[in-house]
């Protein structure tokens, strides 16, 4: 009769589709207010409005036009598979948007990323179920791994939320492998999560080697040598089905100069910042920090890591309840390892490719076994000393509330403290953003301590009557996930709403309004505006915000003395660059006040000239306009290039082709030109060098997604320059005969051309 008694206060039903619909109602609350008070587009702030909007649409449209591989409207053109990967193009809510117009997709982002916080949930169940009796206690874990603080961190990175729904599946796949002998669902899981997101992948892969051997030493899993060979041939044909896309990826990959930049000595043994250390305690205790806005270490140098993993109502009691009662459990030896890994920065490295940026993008994965042991904590409460972990979590949620809350921060000349408070004040020359941060930062920890008091009022029914613990629980849950997600994005809205402003109806549909000339051989800039703007237009342009570019790219900006880290934003003044990459018409958006002209309409670079005001937009033409295409009288070093400085090596790169020493002596039908000590860069010499350069144009200049051609004369052989990046592919043809393609200028494309 007890064995029958205990079985009894177990719900077993499943909660598969309960899952699923209750993380759907509560994204539906916290973000269709803010899609229908924005005209029913969701905009966030900062990388989501920048990228997440025109990468959807802009692929969308390659797709459906079949433009698959050479992507021009892409910084100054990219592989477009390789450039992609990363973002979306391997996402099946990505192919989700397919059948619909363009005109609707950026509409489809707001309700997609619904979707993924509902799917998170539902595979997350699907993975927990196993491990639990109690089915209530398993959709309570999967709710809290749905609106952690992961999830709800990274709306501002909305391609991550591809791992957070897949990883769970990933591991089902392995346990069904391992403990049921069910053959070809972890095959079929890598190649999801391969494909889906091939950064977060290798995160999962590195995860899997010691979870393997964790899990190995448990009782539930039976290593026979039939499992080893389905182990290993499923990792393979998993892997290989998504070749297709890691393959142009990795070398898209290799060639971006940030993943070179390795750890070495104390670097990767221990953090240089004492900052992030608590920063990574923190993050486990409070609602998510926003992206590039940190309130309570804002000098720990985690701006834009995916630093976060609170758990709703609960925070780390659970867990630390868990590791009280647990003694040698494999879940306890997972967390642990998560924890040194993630205060190892080697280790916490090797989940992307020992990169030696500080990023907690992989804490998606503990945060998953966090909810887990929440759950097991919740279904064996007759073991578990709940009291135990909430005074825990209490105690460290209070210290940290107090310390960075209140400790004293500077003081006067005479001594006396003139502020309390360690966590991110903002500008001081801008009281409303000290009074926005302050609110900000008391929100969060009142969102912290109250979640903890509902706790605190609930935990005696867990020995009274667990159904009803359950019931208010999840309503518990429900409500803190809503009021803590709908604060957070409205706390990035309300760092900048111009998005919404300017993308309807200025920027989305945009292209037809502004009425560019259609034609082939130019670029188009913008003026202090907004990123990625060109692909709203469906123009090249030289302004671009995209980590993925070819490594060319990465070579030629820097070089000519532009910064280039994730983004393509050349200053004016380097007016000789849009000559050089074939920039044709500047836009303004005409309703900020940073203008182009000033009052006087003097421009902020020489040669420009007001054309029209179009859809908010001013038009600026460039009179120095030189196609995409040309040739040069004369080819330079790059010890020319260089002897004049950085200001100047743009303004060089006009005068004469740059070649590599080889291909001076290689191609000497180019003569080298030399140059006077102090040669002239007048505005006068800018426009004469535009006018040599356009004597020997491309004519005829026609691009698609697969390459590019024009027609010349010459009146002797030559090299032929394109500002295209250089990168691997390519073949070149010159009147039906294939001929050598030379790198110049630093970055870009020239063919040896023939006279005639």
């Amino acid at each position: 009769m007890k064995q029958y008694h205990i079985l009894q206060k177990y719900n077993n039903k499943e909660k598969y589709l309960s899952s699923f619909l209750i993380a759907l109602g509560i994204a539906i609350v916290i973000f269709v207010p803010y899609i229908v008070l924005d005209g029913g587009i969701f905009y966030f702030y900062g990388d989501f409005n920048a990228q997440q909007i025109p990468f959807y649409q802009m692929a969308h449209d390659a797709v459906r036009n079949g433009s698959l591989f050479w992507n021009w409207q892409t910084d100054l053109g990219a592989n477009f598979v390789g450039s992609y990967s990363f973002y979306l193009l391997g996402s099946p809510f990505f192919w989700l948007t397919l059948p619909f117009p363009s005109s609707a997709v950026p509409y489809l982002i707001g309700p997609l990323l619904i979707l993924k916080f509902s799917l998170s949930s539902f595979t997350s169940y699907c993975l927990f179920t196993r491990f639990v009796r109690d089915k209530n206690s398993a959709l309570l874990g999967a709710l809290l791994y749905a609106f952690s603080g992961f999830s709800v961190y990274n709306i501002f990175f909305n391609h991550f939320h591809e791992a957070i729904v897949f990883f769970p599946l990933l591991l089902l796949g392995l346990e069904m492998l391992m403990t049921d002998n069910r053959k070809g669902v972890f095959g079929l899981m890598i190649a999801l999560c391969a494909v889906s997101n091939y950064f977060f992948f290798i995160s999962m892969a590195v995860f899997l080697i010691p979870y393997f051997f964790i899990r190995l030493f448990s009782p539930q899993w039976k290593m026979t040598g039939g499992k080893f060979l389905s182990l290993v041939i499923e990792t393979i044909l998993g892997v290989g089905i998504a070749a297709f896309l890691l393959v142009p990826s990795f070398f898209s990959v290799m060639g971006n100069s940030r993943v070179s930049q390795l750890l070495i000595g104390w670097g990767g043994l221990a953090y240089g910042n004492e900052q992030l250390y608590l920063n990574i305690i923190q993050c486990f205790f409070f609602p998510s920090d926003l992206p590039a806005r940190p309130l309570f270490f804002p000098n720990a140098g985690a701006e834009w890591a995916s630093q976060a993993g609170w758990l709703p109502i609960f925070s780390m009691s659970g867990v630390i309840a868990f590791f009280i009662a647990k003694k040698g459990h494999w879940l306890k030896r997972v967390i642990t390892v998560c924890a040194v890994m993630a205060l190892i920065p080697f280790l916490n490295s090797s989940f992307i490719l020992f990169n030696s940026a500080y990023y907690a993008r992989w804490f998606f994965i503990p945060v998953l076994f966090m909810a887990l042991a929440t759950a097991m904590s919740v279904d064996d409460s007759e073991s578990t000393n709940w009291w135990s972990g909430f005074r825990w979590t209490m105690f460290i949620t209070l210290a940290f509330t107090l310390l960075v809350g209140l400790y004293p921060n500077t003081k006067d000349a005479s001594g006396k403290i003139t502020r309390f408070g360690l966590f991110n004040f903002g500008d001081p020359n801008f009281p409303i953003e000290k009074f926005y941060n302050t609110l900000r930062f008391w929100v969060v920890c009142g969102l912290a301590l109250g979640s903890l008091l509902i706790l605190g009022l609930l935990l005696p029914l867990l020995k009274k009557s667990k159904e009803t613990f359950m019931k208010l629980t999840l309503l518990s849950v429900i409500c803190v996930s809503v009021i803590s997600g709908a604060f957070f994005v409205g706390c990035g809205k309300a760092l900048d709403d111009s998005a919404a402003k300017t993308y309807t109806p200025f920027l989305i549909g945009g292209e037809k309004k502004i009425n560019l000339p259609d034609e082939d051989d130019y670029r188009i800039d913008t003026y202090d505006d907004f990123d990625n703007v060109g692909m709203f237009l469906e123009r090249p342009s030289i302004q671009g915000f995209h980590s993925i570019v070819p490594k060319s790219i990465m070579e030629f900006y820097p070089f000519v003395g532009v910064e280039r880290g994730v983004a393509s934003r050349p200053e004016v003044k380097f007016v000789g660059l849009r000559t050089l990459l074939s920039v044709r018409y500047l836009l303004d958006y005409a309703g900020d006040d940073k203008q182009f002209a000033d009052k006087d309409d003097v421009m902020k670079m020489p040669g420009f000239q007001f054309v029209a005001k179009r859809n908010n937009f001013n038009i600026y033409e460039n009179t120095n306009f030189v196609s995409i295409g040309f040739s040069y009288d004369f080819c330079i070093s790059e010890k020319t290039a260089t002897r004049y400085g950085t200001p100047y090596t743009d303004r060089m790169l006009l005068k004469g082709l740059m070649l590599s020493d080889a291909d001076i002596k290689k191609y000497s039908f180019l003569p080298e030109k030399t140059f006077p000590e102090s040669p002239s860069f007048s505005n006068e010499d800018l426009r004469t060098d535009a006018e040599n350069l356009r004597k020997n144009n491309v004519t005829d200049f026609k691009r698609d997604n697969k390459g590019f051609s024009g027609n010349i004369a010459l009146d002797r052989e030559n090299l032929v320059f394109f500002s295209v990046p250089y990168d691997e592919g390519w073949t070149a043809y010159v009147d039906n005969k294939k001929v050598d393609i030379v790198k110049a200028n630093k970055g870009f494309m020239a063919v040896p051309v023939t006279a005639g």
